[in-house]
């Protein structure tokens, strides 16, 4: 097995982009090791309604990334103390959903670092009742990735914050995440560990002692890849938002003016296709005018702002303050 340094990069759209990008393009034949670190960040599955994964208002406040992988399965929170290890490798049937085959290696590690980890369901590793690490897989034709979370350090609070869902009312077709008891490896080891330490544990016991350990350094033409990966994908709104199946959703809030009351049906790939609005205010011009300008729009706050921005909204619904109408229509929920 050969493994891929990835220079020490925690950008999460990067990191994803090396994956995709190996996956696709390192030689067949061959199984590849690949290790990384993110920054903060909410990683949303590929079937998954991005808003419906994630409290959006704490994520821009505390600049908490946000990218959609290609494999499937739940959202997870990813920081600088949780180690993400990816198994790639030509397809099989016999690997497929085989989830155990690709984290018994890690489990053996963690069972002799004196961790009492066990494979527990489809795709999770336990110690106990609480969970440690959740696998997803991606496979094409001819090759297959197998990759997972490992929460050596994670700050727990920053995960139930960031996935803690604020926009309700919301029905779609995308797959929504379970959310299980977690817990920090390093609450059961005797030392404290830095994360890069315990990946060369990680590294060390996968590899047979005395083994020669090959690794695959990213070329320029490599990059030159992934870079295009990140620009014209991990880094684009229209994949890590847009792409989220279509969705209705409602969103209601009491004015001075009144109850206001927007339903909107969000089209896959993110643009506003029908909005209708509803309410006991009282307004002197056609609120038909709001939904047009609104019709076509991305489902996304700035892009919902500016095309409101010429509007005078007194002579609609009376006394509103906009800020306010603009975060009913993409913001928390009423408290």
């Amino acid at each position: 097995m050969i493994y891929i340094d990835n220079e020490g990069v925690t950008d999460p759209h990067v990191n994803l982009a090396i994956e995709e990008h190996c996956i696709r393009h390192l030689p067949a034949g061959e199984d590849y090791l690949l290790f990384y670190i993110n920054a903060p960040s909410i990683i949303i599955g590929r079937n998954q309604n991005t808003l419906e994964e994630i409290h959006q208002a704490y994520i821009d406040e505390h600049g908490i990334h946000v990218v959609r992988r290609i494999s499937g399965g739940g959202a997870v929170y990813h920081d600088h103390g949780n180690l993400n290890f990816s198994f790639l490798t030509d397809f099989s049937t016999d690997k497929l959903n085989n989830f155990k085959q690709f984290a018994t290696p890690i489990i053996k590690v963690l069972n002799a670092m004196g961790v009492a980890a066990e494979m527990k369901g489809r795709n999770d590793i336990v110690v106990g009742d609480k969970k440690i690490s959740g696998n997803a897989q991606f496979s094409s034709t001819k090759r297959m990735f197998n990759h997972g979370t490992l929460l050596l350090d994670c700050d727990l609070r920053q995960v139930n914050k960031a996935l803690d869902v604020k926009m309700t009312k919301i029905k779609s077709k995308g797959h929504k995440s379970a959310r299980a008891r977690v817990a920090n490896i390093a609450e059961f080891l005797d030392a404290p560990l830095t994360t890069e330490a315990f990946k060369e544990k990680i590294l060390a016991g996968i590899y047979p002692e005395g083994a020669e350990r090959k690794t695959y350094r990213l070329s320029e033409k490599d990059w030159q890849g992934i870079n295009t990966l990140v620009d014209e994908k991990y880094g684009r709104w229209e994949w890590n938002y847009g792409r989220s199946p279509a969705f209705d959703i409602q969103r209601t809030r009491h004015f001075t003016a009144g109850i206001i009351d927007f339903r909107l049906k969000v089209e896959k790939g993110g643009a506003i296709e029908n909005v209708k609005i509803y309410g006991d205010f009282f307004g002197q011009h056609p609120v038909s005018d709001l939904e047009d300008a609104l019709t076509g729009v991305r489902y996304d706050k700035d892009d919902i702002e500016a095309a409101l921005e010429g509007f005078d909204l007194y002579p609609y619904f009376g006394e509103v303050d906009r800020a306010e109408l603009i975060d009913m229509i993409y913001g928390p929920d009423e408290r």
